[in-house]
């Protein structure tokens, strides 16, 4: 039999539990993982063999009554999801790159499944529900051709869904954005994770307060280009003018 997994979205926490051990209680599955995410929804991941999973599943759907936000089950999962869902993000060659936004997890994962078995595309990146408001997107990358193709799929499959689907295909990614996406895809941390001006530290050593990923914001006093200094800033004219003066009275 081939692997498969199924993914159970709720929106009560209290109900989720439940379904998760009713799943787990009903078959031998070879791996459940379950929590909490954005914005107060609880999701339940099985995996193993086709059979075992799908009875699990209906044991799960049974607990989650009208809690359940959406499911999907995917009896043949293509490995690149699975990779994904565990975490792992990818670089591609291709100039294009397509995304899939939808409204609930289970659908972003339905449709990437759908996008990489059914085109020569790379999964970059597969978010899900938190600091997204529960919402999910997958980034598929390669030529345009195959990114259009994938995109498609993906949309269809999650057509039947009735939720809203949002969806795009960048021909020619430029790299400045490209660079955005490679190194996180949070604004947070892109706008905090670039170098800060030095400053003393207790024991008078100067450090610089955050590793360099990235452009500089303007005015940050980060970055080192040419001409440029990057110790700390020199003191503004009026702190001069006020230091010699105070030198010309202690010398009177």
């Amino acid at each position: 039999m081939q692997p498969a997994v199924c993914l159970l979205e709720l929106s009560s926490v209290a109900r989720g539990i439940e379904a998760g051990d009713a799943m787990v209680k009903r078959a031998p599955l070879q791996v459940l993982r379950a929590g909490s995410v954005h914005p107060g929804k609880y999701l339940v991941l099985a995996g193993g063999l086709t059979a075992d999973v799908e009875e699990a599943m209906q044991a799960g759907l049974a607990a989650a009554g009208n809690a359940l936000v959406d499911v999907v089950y995917l009896p043949d999962v293509h490995p690149d999801v699975v990779a994904s869902l565990a975490g792992t993000r990818r670089e591609d060659g291709g100039e294009a790159l397509g995304v899939i936004e939808t409204s609930s997890v289970a659908a972003t994962i339905d449709a990437a499944d759908a996008g990489v078995k059914g085109a020569r595309v790379t999964i970059r990146d597969l978010r899900l529900a938190d600091d997204l408001g529960g919402k999910g997107y997958v980034l598929f990358g390669g030529e345009v051709a195959e990114v259009e193709v994938a995109v498609g799929l993906g949309v269809a499959r999650t057509a039947g869904s009735g939720q809203e689907v949002t969806h795009a295909v960048i021909s020619q990614l430029h790299a400045e954005m490209r660079d955005n996406l490679d190194v996180d895809p949070t604004f947070r941390r892109r706008v905090t994770d670039i170098e800060k001006p030095a400053e003393p530290g207790p024991n008078g050593a100067v450090t610089t307060l955050v590793t360099p990923r990235g452009r500089p914001l303007p005015g940050s006093g980060g970055g080192e280009r040419s001409g440029e200094s990057t110790g700390p800033p020199s003191p503004a004219p009026s702190s001069r003018r006020r230091r010699a003066a105070s030198g010309r009275k202690q010398k009177a």
